[in-house]
C-alpha cells in the first residue's frame, strides 16, 4: 500500500498497533511524571524511534496541526525531540515547512547556553506560530510548562499535541489554561 493509499483511519490504526506492541504496559506499578503511580504505563520512546512509528506520527501530527499555519514545532525535552524531529521532516517532505525546536528543563553551564535548542544565532521563537508536542500527556505540567516559555517569548502558541492522553486530567488543564489540545490517541484505544 503507498503512502496516498494509507488514510489517517489506517494510520492512526497501525499506530495503536506499534504502541500495544512496543510501548505499552500493564500490571506493573510505575511512578509517572505527574507523580502519581498506575498500573499501566506508555513508554513511547521504542515507538518513537521506531522507523514506522516514528513516520506514522510525523504524518498524523503534522496532519492534526495543518491548518494552525504553524512555522514552529517542539517542546521540552527529551520527549518532544523525536517527535518534533519527524513532524519537521514530514512537512518538508510535504513542502510545508515547519522547523523543530526543543526546550531544555535547564540551562547548560557549557557550550550555547542556550534553553531553546535548534534556532540559529539571531533566530527567535518571537512572532512564530508555535504547537507544542509531547509523547505521553497525564495532567499536562509538562506542555504546560513549554506553553509558558513558548509565550515568554512572544510566540503565538496554536496548540498543544500529544501522541498519548492518559486521558487523567489534561484536557481539563489545558482547557482552563485556555490552549487548544488534541490527542493523536487516548487510554481508551488500548481498553
Amino acid at each position: 500500500m503507498s503512502d496516498a493509499d494509507m488514510s489517517d483511519a489506517d494510520n492512526r490504526a497501525r499506530l495503536i498497533e506499534i504502541v500495544r506492541q512496543r510501548s505499552y504496559g500493564t500490571g506493573v506499578e510505575i511512578k509517572l511524571a505527574s507523580g502519581r503511580t498506575s498500573d499501566f504505563y506508555f513508554n513511547l520512546k521504542p515507538t518513537m524511534l521506531h522507523a514506522e512509528g516514528a513516520y506514522l506520527i510525523g504524518e498524523l501530527v503534522l496532519d492534526a496541526i495543518a491548518y494552525l499555519g504553524a512555522t514552529r514545532i517542539g517542546g521540552l525535552e527529551v520527549g518532544a525531540i523525536p517527535i518534533a524531529t519527524t513532524v519537521a521532516a514530514a512537512s518538508h517532505r510535504r513542502n510545508t515547512p515547519i522547523d523543530a525546536f526543543f526546550v531544555r528543563k535547564e540551562i547548560k553551564a557549557h557550550g550555547t547556553q542556550k534553553l531553546v535548542e535548534g534556532l540559529v544565532p539571531g533566530d527567535s521563537l518571537a512572532g512564530q506560530t508555535v504547537v507544542v508536542v509531547e509523547d505521553v500527556t497525564t495532567t499536562g505540567g509538562s506542555s504546560l510548562k513549554a506553553a509558558e516559555m513558548v509565550r515568554a517569548q512572544n510566540a503565538t502558541l496554536a496548540s498543544v499535541i500529544t501522541v498519548v492522553d492518559r486521558e487523567e486530567g489534561a484536557a481539563d488543564s489545558f482547557d482552563a489554561a485556555d490552549i487548544p489540545f488534541t490527542a493523536i490517541l487516548k487510554r481508551s484505544d488500548f481498553l
